[in-house]
């Protein structure tokens, strides 16, 4: 008895731990802050004739784009074909001009700047405002419009040259972490998904074998022989288009589209384009070549908004090219300075009369994926070619003619490649999080629901769900909420910021910090520094 009460019982036995079943179901994955399936990184180049074939799909990829656009707004402007062959020969010389500009001092990624979608309504609210005025013929009235259109981009420019050498817009990117970068990346891609099967659904019969044949010669015929896996993972894209731009002409020629509807006879011929015959031969693009810019209030406020979502679209591509590059996350610095540059490359863009301004080309960066060429310098020579094919006209109105369908069945793929590559950046944060759960799915959801809102409601006038009588104001908002990676940006930073955490670690910011800073990581200055030393003669508050 007397053991008994000078000694505590002992203890109860403990439950011994559940097994760890994930364990025994297959290996798991350490996060990876760079991809190690890319042959070639940002700063590795392949040999220069493939560099060449490279850079000449970049071209091709990022045609698509300019050509689209250009058939869209010019007609509805009064410009005839001729015109559409200008106007499409000045923004690829403008996007060769910037993108040259951004890999040697803006964002240092291999990212084409091509032409930005998120300047439609703000052109159309030109196009209307002088819809009913009197002009001699419709082509002094498209010369008007351009006039006035570079105006509007000459001045609000200067809102992105702010913004980013001024270092506002890094200040905002410290505010992000991996939970708002997922469905920023994602929406970059998935936003476009109307430039998707839904503009190869406008000639299936081309559209649909050139997705089928893609998939199949880049992914499955790679296998049958070594050589053969290296040619077809980085220049399939190439092979696909001849034979399907092929097959397309042999239908125009055998009078298979003789008797159909004109909106099928457009996306499927490939002779409506009417490039060839309008193109000149000779052409460089110079300063004020449409007159006198023009400028009004109105359409410079409505621009400005324009201004902002291709830097919030830019912004969003950034970090998917650097992901399909094998770099680092771009650093806060490196984001202001080419918001800035892209500002500067906005202001040149007004002076030589570009009808739109230029962003990161996602499709252009979905590229680096689909070959596993990551390289700087393939991007680079790329330009050569855009700027080559703006100056000889009838060169370049060879390819542009390429049927739309064929583009849009390369983007269902290059465009999937981004979204995907903003998913993984869900590793350096806990995916388990209720919290994280709730911010990502609310600003996805949103991110594709409110832009697909504002898209459904505006009317082909141009007039969108906000109708208040300062037509200005409408653009602004009506352009900022139609884009699906602004408002993911907007909703994915209040939730992320508001919401608190159980635990830092869960938002990924100890893993994100580092990046936010130049010096925060050893391999940003390997990735981003200037070339040539330039960072010596630059004051320190622009690097």
């Amino acid at each position: 008895m007397g053991e008994t009460e000078n000694h505590p019982p002992p203890p109860p036995p403990q439950a011994a731990a559940p097994p760890n079943l994930a364990l025994s179901r297959g290996p798991t994955w350490a996060p990876a802050e760079q991809l190690h399936q890319l042959q070639y990184c940002i700063h590795s180049n392949p040999s220069w004739p493939q560099a060449l074939l490279l850079a000449f799909q970049h071209y091709i990829v990022n045609l698509g784009t300019t050509v689209l656009i250009a058939s869209n707004i010019v007609p509805r402007m009064g410009g005839d074909n001729g015109d559409k062959a200008r106007v499409i020969q000045v923004l690829l010389f403008m996007s060769g001009i910037n993108t040259l500009l951004q890999t040697l001092v803006g964002s240092r990624l291999p990212t084409v700047m091509g032409a930005s979608f998120a300047y439609t309504l703000p052109l159309i609210s030109i196009i209307n405002d002088y819809y009913d005025e009197a002009f001699a013929t419709p082509h002094d009235r498209f010369v008007h419009s351009m006039r006035t259109i570079q105006g509007s981009m000459i001045v609000s420019s200067f809102v992105n040259i702010i913004l980013g050498y001024g270092r506002a817009w890094g200040e905002l990117t410290r505010l992000f972490s991996p939970i708002v970068v997922v469905p920023v990346v994602c929406l970059v891609g998935l936003g476009l998904f109307s430039r998707g099967f839904p503009l190869l659904g406008n000639c299936v019969e081309i559209g649909l074998p050139m997705l089928i044949l893609l998939v199949l010669s880049q992914q499955y015929l790679k296998r049958i022989h070594p050589r053969a896996h290296v040619i077809l993972e980085r220049f399939a894209l190439l092979f696909c288009i001849g034979i399907i731009w092929a097959f397309a002409a042999i239908l125009t020629v055998s009078g298979a589209y003789n008797n159909v509807k004109t909106a099928t006879k457009q996306s499927c011929r490939t002779d409506r384009s009417y490039l060839m015959s309008s193109a000149p031969w000779i052409k460089i693009p110079y300063p004020f070549q449409w007159g006198t810019p023009i400028f009004r209030a109105s359409h410079v406020f409505g621009m400005i908004g324009a201004a902002l979502v291709s830097s919030a679209e830019s912004t969003g591509t950034y970090f998917a090219a650097a992901r399909l590059s094998g770099a680092t996350a771009p650093p806060a610095n490196v984001l202001s300075r080419s918001i800035g540059l892209q500002g500067l490359g906005m202001l040149l863009e007004g002076l030589f009369g570009s009808l739109v301004g230029t962003t990161a080309s996602v499709e252009n960066v979905g590229l680096l994926g689909l070959t596993h060429i990551g390289s700087r310098r393939v991007v680079q020579i790329s330009t050569a070619f855009m700027i080559f094919f703006s100056i000889f006209g009838k060169f370049g109105a060879f390819f542009a003619s390429i049927p739309l369908p064929i583009f849009a069945a390369i983007y269902c793929i290059l465009l999937g490649i981004v979204a995907a590559s903003g998913i993984t950046f869900i590793q350096f944060a806990n995916s388990n999080s209720m919290r994280n759960i709730y911010v990502l799915g609310v600003t996805l959801f949103l991110g594709l629901s409110i832009a697909q809102y504002f898209g459904l409601n505006t009317t082909y006038d141009g007039y969108g769900p906000v109708g208040t009588k300062a037509i200005w104001f409408n653009d602004i908002l009506n352009t900022i909420f139609s884009s699906p990676a602004t408002v993911a940006i907007i909703v994915g930073t209040i939730l992320d910021n508001t919401l608190e955490a159980d635990r830092v670690e869960d938002r990924g910011v100890p893993w994100w910090k580092p990046f936010q800073h130049s010096k925060g990581d050893p391999r940003t200055e390997e990735f981003y520094s200037y070339p040539l030393r330039i960072n010596e003669y630059i004051p320190t508050r622009f690097l």
